[in-house]
């Protein structure tokens, strides 16, 4: 058990100054360099930034990005992270919420954010050898401040802040490395961006650890034929990733234990694992251990989990996510909020200490999704779930339109928002696609076009992809586009998605 992810990352700093902390494609940095680093970034910070506001750092993924994230905590600021394959509007989407007075380009920003404060790599690189380093800790992020701000899918096109405090981090770090059967010294896949919080479930624990993390970027994650050849080359003890992306590793069939002698732990999140996935993990590695997990955003990355065994996944066609971690409270309820018995499908409520105090600067939404109990924080999920007498839970689905594909929390009513601002198209509805594993496989628009001068759908769906792209994330988009001459309706007037749903899932 840790009693301050700072302070525990410097401690392996001091004991273990020559262990490799990040290693970008064999380039290698070790602990004494992220302390000294951060430091004298967090220095640096201390009197250039306005003391407390939450920063946005924008860069992909890095050693300096970990070292401005170390940087701002020490100086007392949450980091919001933005990655460079983030569309141009993400970036406006997020200071438009969050009222940032800077902005860390850790890579260059493809856009001018006006009216801030920006701080650029050449300013960081020298600071982070020449300033004097910070002289105590007494202002670092801790307890309740929030330690970092990671944006989300939202309605309407505008995404939700959730706000992530040190406390919360300490409650997901000290479950992951006592629960885990994680070693000190640990190496481990660093492949989802910072941006997504399931970055943060090989981040920290690793870090905590005196573990060594081997960064993936998208650029090789992108080509299977790269990937396929990278990964062997990593020496991995933890892969850390959505179902989705071992899928695709597994699409190699020298993905097995006697080329991974020394992988021994899978950890899964973000969105459902299916039977068939784990099935062939625990064939191909037989000296590893599966672990399915389950946990939103807005209480921080995981809250169930649970080693996925042969007898596990020879009794349930649809696995379970786990139990509740040992500080957390799950419970399901009904329509009307009561309780439901055993086994009886219901809305999965969490409440514990990694419950976030809801979404920055958007009081409005967070007292929709947030509660308390006692002096306990409490969220609504909108998950789907079931639970057993004895407390183990199993994902049902969501109770909204929001949906997660490739690991990715999308809201469907977001993808419309910004396909009805694309100039070719009149009126849109997204729904998804599922497989025969309840896994969402596709978004497909419905869509209505305005008079154009295309001469195939295929054409127009071109020119609606690529400018939807300048809007949103890449997996936001959809896969297909429908025209149609008309959507269908409810009886409110409203588009009728749950029709559409119908039609692509008969």
């Amino acid at each position: 058990m840790i009693d301050n992810v700072i302070t525990a990352i410097d401690r392996v700093a001091a004991e273990h100054p020559t262990r490799v902390a990040y290693d970008y494609e064999g380039k290698q940095y070790t602990y004494a360099q992220l302390k000294d680093g951060s430091d004298r970034l967090a220095g640096f910070f201390a009197e250039t930034l306005p003391d407390g506001q939450p920063i946005i750092v924008y860069g992909g993924q890095t050693f300096d990005m970990v070292e401005v994230f170390l940087g701002l905590s020490k100086s007392g600021h949450a980091y919001i992270p933005i990655d460079t394959h983030s569309p141009n509007e993400r970036i406006t989407q997020v200071q438009d919420v969050a009222h940032a007075p800077a902005v860390i380009e850790v890579a260059p920003l493809p856009i001018t954010v006006p009216d801030v404060q920006i701080i650029k790599a050449p300013e960081l690189h020298d600071a982070e050898k020449t300033h004097e380093p910070i002289r105590s800790l007494q202002h670092a992020v801790a307890g309740d401040d929030n330690y970092y701000i990671i944006f989300t899918s939202g309605t309407t096109g505008k995404p939700k802040g959730v706000q992530i405090s040190h406390e919360n981090l300490l409650s997901y770090v000290n479950w992951n490395i006592s629960d885990f059967g994680l070693q000190e010294g640990v190496v481990s896949m660093s492949q989802p961006p910072y941006s997504f919080d399931l970055s943060v479930m090989d981040l920290y624990p690793t870090l905590v650890l005196g573990g060594t993390l081997k960064a993936l970027p998208k650029e090789v994650t992108d080509n299977f034929k790269d990937l396929f050849a990278t990964l062997p080359q990593l020496g991995l003890n933890e892969w850390v990733s959505t179902p989705s992306f071992v899928e695709i590793a597994l699409l190699d069939p020298n993905f097995k234990q006697e080329n991974y002698p020394n992988l021994t732990h899978f950890l899964f999140c973000g969105e459902e694992l299916v039977n068939k996935t784990a099935q062939e993990l625990i064939t191909r590695f037989p000296k590893a251990t599966v672990y399915n997990t389950y946990g939103p955003t807005e209480a921080t990355v995981a809250v169930t989990g649970m080693a996925i065994t042969q007898e596990i996944v020879d009794q349930y066609p649809r696995l379970p996510i786990g139990y509740a971690k040992p500080d957390t409270d799950i419970f399901i309820v009904d329509e009307q909020g009561n309780q439901v018995p055993p086994d009886t499908e219901g809305e999965l409520m969490i409440v514990g200490p990694s419950v976030s105090k809801g979404y920055l600067n958007n009081p409005d939404k967070t007292a929709k999704a947030f509660f308390k109990v006692g002096s306990k924080r409490g969220y609504r999920s909108g998950d789907l779930a079931t639970m057993t007498a004895d407390g183990m839970i199993f994902y049902r689905g969501r109770t909204d339109f929001q949906v997660k594909l490739h690991g990715y929390r999308i809201e469907l009513e977001d993808v419309d928002h910004n396909l009805n601002q694309v100039s070719y198209i009149k009126q849109a509805s997204t729904v998804p696609r599922y497989d025969k594993d309840h896994k969402v496989a596709q978004l497909i628009a419905f869509a209505v076009a305005k008079p154009n001068d295309f001469d195939s759908d295929m054409k127009l769906t071109q020119a609606v992809k690529a400018e939807l792209s300048k809007m949103v994330m890449e997996y936001m988009i959809p896969q297909r586009i429908i025209y149609r001459d008309q959507l269908p309706l409810t009886a409110n007037g409203k588009v009728d998605r749950k029709a559409l749903i119908a039609e692509v899932n008969h």
